[in-house]
């Protein structure tokens, strides 16, 4: 027991205790599964965005008229590997808003600039999924002090090799289109969500919901209203082109012929064009594994 006159002492003792626990839990490593979510404004509106992990950062963007909870898995499993995982919605999803119309890539990739300007990222690793790696590509394009390495996920890249009679951004569009449209009979979807997405096996029900039509028809207005030389080359970044085994909206090879030794190639087995609900683990796995060649971390 203190003597008396020295309770003051005790106090104090207790006080510098709770703050160093205080402290000591402040800086311990978040829980992979720990998701935050913030809104950060810009001049144009607001953009959801989901944040977990902690490292060197990875940012990823989804496909057409798809949001940022397409991934939940694999953010799981890249914060588990070491990154810190930024994951922004689209205009339309979640709580971002912002133009839908008259829009183009620059005002996508804006929204994006905005959540790492604000989070301090620097120089991170973007992933685009489908539709999302032409943002990513221009977000490379009009901020690179922003973008260290491109991760090209199931991308359409919108070129191809001289010769070619494919149209840019052309195959299975009834399919792609029909896959979000609630309008339509379910077993319809489902055939073209099959068709578009899905390896053979795969349970092509998880993506019957979570479409966002809004989106979808604002992404494809700024797609269609950016010429494609703005952003095909995606400035001067290292890019991994992420194929999927059995994509059949993706023409492979493509990205390699026209970029040369930029561009490294991997692939996904048992994934369609859908990838990331089929084969979170390997997706991440692949991504991790580029991520720490380009941080030059272990």
């Amino acid at each position: 027991m203190l003597k008396p006159g020295y309770q003051w002492l005790a106090a104090a003792l207790t006080a510098i205790f709770a703050t160093c626990a205080a402290g000591a839990q402040a800086d311990a490593s978040p829980e992979p599964t720990q998701v935050q979510s913030k809104i950060i404004r810009n001049a144009h509106g607001q953009v959801e965005t989901l944040i977990q992990g902690r490292g060197p950062v990875i940012v990823i963007l989804p496909s057409l008229g798809r949001s940022a909870t397409d991934y939940d898995q694999v953010a799981v499993y890249l914060a588990a590997e070491g990154f810190r995982v930024i994951r922004p919605f689209p205009r339309g999803s979640g709580q971002s808003r912002g133009a839908m119309t008259g829009v183009t890539l620059h005002d996508f990739a804006g929204d994006v600039a905005a959540v790492m300007d604000q989070e301090k990222t620097g120089p991170a690793i973007v992933v685009g999924h489908a539709w999302g790696s032409q943002p990513a590509r221009m977000l490379a394009v009009d901020r690179p002090d922003l973008v260290k390495a491109l991760v090209l996920a199931a991308a359409s890249v919108g070129k191809f090799p001289p010769g070619s009679k494919e149209k840019s951004y052309g195959r299975l569009v009834e399919a792609i289109n029909g896959s979000g449209d609630p309008t339509l009979p379910e077993a319809q979807r489902l055939s073209y969500l099959q068709q578009a997405f899905f390896a053979p096996g795969n349970d092509a029900r998880v993506w019957l919901s979570g479409w966002f039509p809004a989106t979808h028809h604002a992404q494809a207005e700024a797609r269609d209203h950016t010429p494609i030389d703005y952003y095909y080359y995606g400035g001067n970044v290292p890019i991994l082109d992420l194929r999927a085994q059995y994509d059949t909206v993706v023409i492979p090879h493509v990205l390699k012929a026209l970029l040369g030794t930029r561009v490294t190639e991997g692939e996904i087995a048992n994934a369609g064009h859908a990838l990331a609900p089929e084969q979170p683990l390997a997706m991440s796995k692949a991504i991790a594994a580029y991520a720490r060649q380009i941080y030059q971390t272990k």
